[in-house]
This record gives structure tokens, C-alpha cells and sequence, in this order.
């Protein structure tokens, strides 16, 4: 079984968001000496816990650090932006990286209302929900694929050349499963946002894919939360700083990720939340003898043919050693 990294760029209480940053290029390097398959980076605005809110800045620098692993937004959320920006980016990144480059879009803000309603360029009116006019519109310009009577066909010769990013669409709702479906695109879905109905959003996928010239054939990537240690109390432990932080953000308090101390200690304090969190979300948490055959479970409900790893720690080693034991775990070539 494939597996791959969503990074999220996860800034320590104490550190900067530059910290945090060079921590994803340092994992991203770790990574590929691992033998994870993709490296896939998010996108993310306004929160003191997130640093990323520019994937494409975040994975050219990666692409410049590592030689072999696929590398790629998870994702851009294409309703900020423009379709034929969107392209240009990516399509830059591919005549820099060649086909190592992933584009997987997203249509969630990333940040709260008033913060999506800021990165509008246009704020005389609400944005349009256009997304899947955008869709459309982007991979008719990736694909060069667009009608030679549109007014935007010419636009097609993306600056990269002949070498084009893959699409992936990301989702965490049925309905992203039916526009996967529709457009022929492979498909990750975000487990660790929204585990209810999953499998059978990615099954409705699979039945109902309509194959296209770049995807013959579905494929999902399941996207699950976990954290490995060397033993299942020394993850339970280091587990609690995104406990803590997790139910504060569902409660609309963002704060940078937390000390293990701090989070132990809120953790007992609040014991009723932080169990509705863990209800709400689905979490692998424990030594490689624990969280592999959880991963495999996994993999197996969706059919996936990749499961992709989010892991947040408050320690930088910690998350670095968390992805080493999974790889040692899954035998991943080096």
C-alpha cells in the first residue's frame, strides 16, 4: 500500500510561522528518504496554528529540496482565485519539477467567512457559487482542452509547456464525490474532517466514474489523521496537543499548537469536550503495532489505493519520528 503526507504546516506555541514552514520543507526531505509516494502541502488563512496560506510558494520550495517524491497542494481552494491564475501557477511549477506535480483543488474557504470575504478581489457583492464553472474552466486550460470557439482558447498555452500538474479533487461531502465522478478525476477524501458517510461517498464515486482521456480508471486517496510514538502511552501523551487545540478551534478559539504539559493538563479539565472531539473525528493513535492495522481498516472501507497521513505534533521530532515508525511499519522503499 502506497502512503503519502498531507502537511499542514502546524505552528508551535513559542515558534514563528517561518519555523513552521521550514519544518515542512525539512518533513518533506524526510519524507522522500522514507519512501513516502506524495508530499501535498494546505492551504490555509488567518489562524495562528496554520501556516500555509500559499501552496504554491510552499511547494516550489520543496520541489527545490527534494528530487523524487510527488509533490503537490492539498489543495488550493479554487473559489479565492482564478481558474487561468490557478493554471499558470501550476503549470510553472511543472516546467520547474517536470510530472512530479499534483493539483489537488478544493472548494472550502480555508478560513472563517470574514476572512474568505477579505481575499475576495471584488467586494461589492457576495462571491458568485460558481465552482463548478471554475472547475471546468481550469482543467480546459491544464488539459488543453478548451473549445477553439472560446474566447479564452488561445489562453491554453500554459507557461510550463508541454508538462502538466495531475488533478485531484479533494472533498469531504457527497457532492464532491459526484463531481469527481462526472469530470473523471481521482478523488482524496478528507477522512479526518469528516469520517461519516465516507465510504459510501467514495463506493457512489467509484460506480458512477465516467472515465476520462487522463484517468482511465478511478482512484481514491483516503486522508486520515494519525500519530505514531514508540509506545501507545508516549502517542496517547503527545496526541493531546492537537486534542487541545482541535477543541478550541471547533469552538472558535484558534490558538498555536500547545505544549504536551499544557494540553495534559486541559485535557483533564475538560474531559466532556475533548471526548465529543474524538466522536466527531477519527483518530489513529499509538505505536506502529497499533495505528498500522487502523491505516490498513482504513484503506480497506474506502478501497483506497493510497492512504495519506496527517499528523500534528508540538515537537517537531515527534512528528518526524511518527512518520519514520509508519514507514518502518509498512516497509516503504526507501
Amino acid at each position: 500500500m502506497r502512503l503519502s503526507v498531507l502537511d499542514q504546516s502546524p505552528i508551535s506555541a513559542g515558534s514563528t510561522c517561518a519555523d513552521a514552514l521550514r519544518n515542512s520543507i525539512d518533513l518533506a526531505r524526510h519524507a522522500e528518504r522514507l519512501g513516502y509516494s506524495r508530499y501535498w502541502v494546505a492551504e490555509h488563512h488567518a489562524t495562528p496554528m496554520l501556516a500555509c496560506a500559499s501552496p504554491e510558494v510552499l511547494i516550489s520550495a520543496i520541489g527545490a529540496a527534494t528530487a523524487t517524491i510527488r509533490i503537490g497542494s492539498g489543495g488550493v481552494m479554487l473559489p479565492h482565485y482564478s481558474p487561468l491564475k490557478v493554471a499558470e501557477n501550476f503549470s510553472m511549477l511543472s516546467g520547474l519539477y517536470g510530472e512530479r506535480i499534483d493539483l489537488a483543488i478544493g472548494r472550502a474557504p480555508g478560513s472563517d467567512p470574514i476572512t474568505a470575504y477579505a481575499l475576495q478581489r471584488d467586494r461589492r457583492t457576495a462571491g458568485p457559487d460558481d465552482f463548478p464553472d471554475q472547475l471546468t474552466e481550469l482543467l480546459a486550460y491544464v488539459n488543453d482542452a478548451m473549445p477553439v470557439t472560446h474566447r479564452f482558447a488561445r489562453l491554453t498555452k500554459l507557461p510550463g509547456g508541454a508538462v502538466r500538474p495531475d488533478v485531484w479533487l479533494l472533498g469531504s461531502s457527497p457532492q464532491s464525490g459526484v463531481w469527481a465522478a462526472e469530470l473523471g478525476l481521482p478523488y482524496a477524501f478528507a477522512d479526518f474532517i469528516n469520517p461519516v458517510g465516507g465510504t459510501d461517498i467514495a463506493a457512489h464515486y467509484r460506480t458512477h466514474y465516467v472515465p476520462s482521456p487522463e484517468h482511465p480508471k478511478p482512484r481514491v486517496i483516503a486522508a486520515v489523521w494519525a500519530l505514531c510514538a514508540d509506545t501507545d502511552e508516549e502517542a496517547a501523551r503527545l496526541a493531546a496537543s492537537s486534542r487541545m487545540a482541535f477543541t478550541l478551534f471547533l469552538q472558535g478559539r484558534l490558538i498555536p499548537v500547545p505544549p504536551v504539559e499544557t494540553a495534559l493538563q486541559f485535557v483533564e479539565e475538560h474531559p466532556a469536550e475533548v471526548d465529543a472531539l474524538g466522536r466527531r473525528r477519527r483518530w489513529l493513535v499509538g505505536s506502529a503495532a497499533t495505528v498500522k492495522p487502523g491505516i490498513e481498516e482504513v484503506a480497506a472501507e474506502y478501497g483506497a489505493d493510497e492512504v495519506m497521513i496527517v499528523t500534528i505534533t508540538f515537537d517537531h521530532a515527534a512528528r518526524r519520528r511518527s512518520y519514520e515508525l509508519l514507514a518502518h511499519a509498512f516497509g516503504l522503499a526507501r
